[in-house]
């Protein structure tokens, strides 16, 4: 049986989603404790009610945004047409104009991965878990028989081409720049109905 969430649950998720937004939006230094409170609606004052710090936050805040992306694959996965492969529907999300343009709810691999090793310890260790996730998340959609290591290939050239993108500009050219690796990697590696 489900019960309703407290007040304090609500209030501690509403932090930790303006968080996993600030973090993809502006980095983990663009992240101060007050503004994210401020964000929220709440006052500074209680963050301590919340978290024991802010690196406590900031990996959580991680944490949610991984999993917010890991549910939006899944349910586009999940509404892919038959002939579709899984694969196809990976690459065309991830590299589509819409994650182009959505920096602060897209792939959190994809806006923090430059940042992700000069943190502290436990943001470090959920910032290797995501990226282990997404790992795993392309080798999922994989045709049988890919040799070892592609997973890591593919995710790199997503997430590398994301960033480049993203740094071009939401404009013709990083638009077109998604397009061409989207491209490369459906010809090198998709096949109709692999799952």
């Amino acid at each position: 049986m489900e019960t309703a969430r407290t007040r304090k649950e609500l209030t501690h998720e509403r932090i930790v989603e303006t968080a996993a937004r600030a973090i993809r939006r502006g980095g983990f230094h663009g992240v101060g404790v007050a503004d994210i409170m401020k964000e929220a609606g709440l006052t500074h004052g209680g963050f301590y009610a919340h978290f024991p710090s802010r690196n406590a936050l900031l990996a959580e805040a991680l944490e949610h945004a991984g999993k917010a992306t890991s549910e939006a694959v899944a349910r586009r996965a999940a509404s892919r047409k038959d002939n579709t492969s899984a694969f196809r529907s990976l690459v065309d999300g991830y590299l589509s104009e819409a994650h182009l343009q959505s920096c602060e709810t897209g792939c959190p691999v994809a806006a923090l991965a430059s940042e992700m090793p000069r943190q502290a310890p436990e943001v470090r260790e959920v910032a290797a878990q995501r990226v282990r996730s997404l790992l795993a998340k392309v080798q999922a959609t994989l045709p049988a028989g890919t040799p070892a290591g592609t997973a890591g290939l593919v995710a790199s050239q997503l997430v590398g081409s994301l960033q480049l993108a993203r740094t071009l500009g939401d404009n013709a050219e990083g638009k077109r720049l998604l397009a061409t690796t989207r491209r490369q990697l459906l010809a090198q590696f998709d096949r109709p109905n692999s799952s």
